[in-house]
């Protein structure tokens, strides 16, 4: 079992300290791309990468429909590779959908995890008038993801630029557009309809792990009203904003980045 949980997520390990600091990609990337962040921390924490089903160098053929129905498969992933090395009191850095799949896995099993650290992180995509801004309209959703299955290569082309944002950098853009696209496009959709439609916002109160929410300014995936929303209705958080643009800072702004995970690191914990 744990042998096939590493070469399933493709599970990578270095660093020489002994608490685990795990980096956790979002849709369309792979664990590369925490590469300008993740070796900032080698020298005092265990860091452990990974790929999601059906991204990057994972198991495709480990992809079950009805496992990745929800986030719970992949939170379930999560707590299988912290079971197969052993994992405890880890701090999660989740980027966008991971930072929820991280919350799911602490809230199933809190001793495996001291802290979260979600970057653009949102509970739900889609506006819940008039109390919720999500920042997407169900139409415009279902409007993406239908060019997304007409076509793909299209679909990342059209996307990367407006997420990765940093227009001065379009290097940045064709990365994470040949980034999505080296991802399984049938499992890329299904994780896509996955992740726009979920609705965590009852889980909340349920966390007990501290979290710190980093979020970005011109951010067209998440608006600041649903970063506010988590911050409010998760117990035991902290959010900061960031000077970086985009949906992608631990990219487009990894110095900014890695202070500011130092920075929280260093503070006492809180209490939910």
């Amino acid at each position: 079992m744990p042998l096939d949980v590493i070469r399933r997520n493709n599970v990578q390990v270095s660093g020489a300290g002994t608490q685990p600091l795990i980096f956790a990609h979002g849709f369309g990337c792979a664990q590369t791309i925490w590469r300008f962040v993740a070796p900032a921390f080698a020298h005092d924490y265990r860091v452990v990468l990974f790929d999601y089903v059906g991204a990057g160098l994972s198991d495709h053929h480990a992809f079950s429909a009805e496992r990745y129905a929800d986030l719970s498969g992949y939170a379930r992933d999560v707590l299988e590779i912290c079971a197969a090395l052993d994992l405890e009191r880890s701090i999660f850095v989740g980027h966008s959908i991971s930072g929820m799949i991280g919350l799911l896995a602490s809230i199933q099993a809190p001793e495996r995890f001291e802290r979260m650290i979600m970057i653009s992180p949102s509970a739900r995509y889609v506006n819940d008038p008039p109390d919720y801004i999500g920042g997407f309209e169900r139409a415009d959703i279902v409007g993406l993801l239908d060019l997304m299955e007409k076509n793909y290569a299209g679909w990342a082309s059209y996307l990367a630029p407006l997420v990765m944002r940093n227009a001065e950098r379009p290097d940045l853009a064709r990365e994470l557009e040949a980034s999505i696209r080296a991802t399984d496009p049938q499992i890329a959709q299904h994780f896509a309809a996955t992740t726009f439609f979920i609705d965590h916002r009852a889980d909340l109160p349920a966390a007990t792990v501290p979290s710190l929410i980093l979020q970005c300014a011109d951010d067209m995936i998440v608006p600041p009203e649903a970063a506010d929303y988590l911050h409010r209705h998760l117990p035991a958080s902290m959010q900061w904003m960031m000077q970086a643009t985009g949906h992608y800072p631990h990219v487009s702004h990894a110095e900014e980045t890695i202070r500011l995970i130092r920075k929280y690191l260093a503070q006492p914990l809180l209490q939910a």
